[in-house]
């Protein structure tokens, strides 16, 4: 008996009587004192079980906290069922080619301890819905490999496709950090053809093996500062601030996102709204303020606000305006 399932088992037994004594227990279980011990001590600390000793009915009984429900193994609050049933419907959604091998036996025990609840997991996820925009195809080997890599703290050899250049170059990184961003996947690491750093799009590594050479370290923090400084997924230090004014019909929104850590907004008596942000880079940036068309206007500085006067020029060309 494995000891998740043995942990599980102390939930069956003690919910069947009032009180269970020790050696009732060890029987049971087939175990020794030193393991009920430690057993016990992780069934507490660990997984928060109220797992306690009745004097008075010379044996260990289960006693609910009033704000819990009871689920197989373990206890949760009302709100930890919720943030449960999300989870499990997000197991089904994000991605399941690339995560669902390594998730189905986490998923098939948040089924039971649904089901147990007297709740349908199919119906939960039916109810909670993930939707993905602009989402890439994931080659799976890859992303598997680049996570290894990241967790062992190994080096990997990639061959990278560059989009812009169309070339593919081979080269060994040291991978610092898996980022999640816009529904895309990247790693953050250290090049060594290059030596520095560099943000990699997983989906464009068509071949990566994990060598057994150990990964270069870099200081999270100061990496981090360093190419979180720009917009977006563009790191680097930023080159300039970004002044856009947005109209009122837009404000509404706008004024409650986050576009970047450093961002500063105002909010005009008209009801349009400034918002101010580095960039180290406007490729981005120009994306996301072309989307808001019409609503949105650059002020600053000159030379970003020219780049987008050329773009909408490209794009009237492009229509015959």
């Amino acid at each position: 008996m494995s000891e998740i399932d043995r942990l599980y088992r102390y939930k069956t037994l003690l919910n069947n009587r009032r009180a269970m004594p020790r050696q009732d227990i060890l029987k049971e279980l087939e175990i020794s004192p030193a393991t009920f011990k430690r057993d016990l001590a992780k069934l507490r600390d660990r997984l928060n079980s109220p797992i306690v000793f009745d004097r008075d009915l010379g044996g260990y009984r289960l006693e609910k906290p009033d704000n819990a429900t009871e689920l197989p193994g373990f206890w949760f609050r009302q709100d930890e069922i919720l943030a449960l049933m999300t989870i499990q419907s997000m197991i089904e959604q994000l991605n399941p080619g690339l995560l669902g091998p390594k998730l189905q036996p986490l998923r098939k025990r948040l089924d039971d301890m649904l089901t147990h609840q007297g709740l349908d997991p199919q119906l939960l996820t039916q109810r909670v819905r993930a939707v993905h925009a602009g989402k890439r195809h994931l080659p799976l080997a890859a992303f598997e490999h680049v996570a290894k890599a990241t967790f062992e703290r190994k080096q990997v050899r990639i061959q990278h496709h560059n989009r812009l250049s169309g070339q593919t170059i081979e080269r060994d990184i040291s991978p610092q950090q898996l980022i999640h961003y816009r529904d895309n996947w990247y790693v953050d690491a250290w090049c060594h053809l290059r030596k520095e750093l560099r943000s990699f799009s997983i989906d464009a590594i068509q071949n990566a093996t994990v060598l057994d050479q150990d990964a270069k370290d870099i200081d999270l923090q100061a990496m981090r500062q360093q190419l979180d400084g720009g917009y977006g997924i563009f790191g680097g230090s930023p080159k300039d601030w970004a002044e856009l004014r947005f109209s009122a019909a837009r404000a509404g929104w706008v004024q409650h996102e986050s576009w970047h850590p450093q961002q500063q907004g105002l909010l005009h008596p008209d009801g349009s709204y400034t918002l101010r942000l580095p960039y180290a880079d406007e490729r981005e940036l120009m994306g996301d303020i072309l989307r808001f068309g019409a609503e949105v206007e650059v002020l600053k500085p000159t030379a970003l606000r020219h780049k987008v006067q050329a773009e909408i020029a490209r794009m009237s060309a492009l229509y015959g305006l």
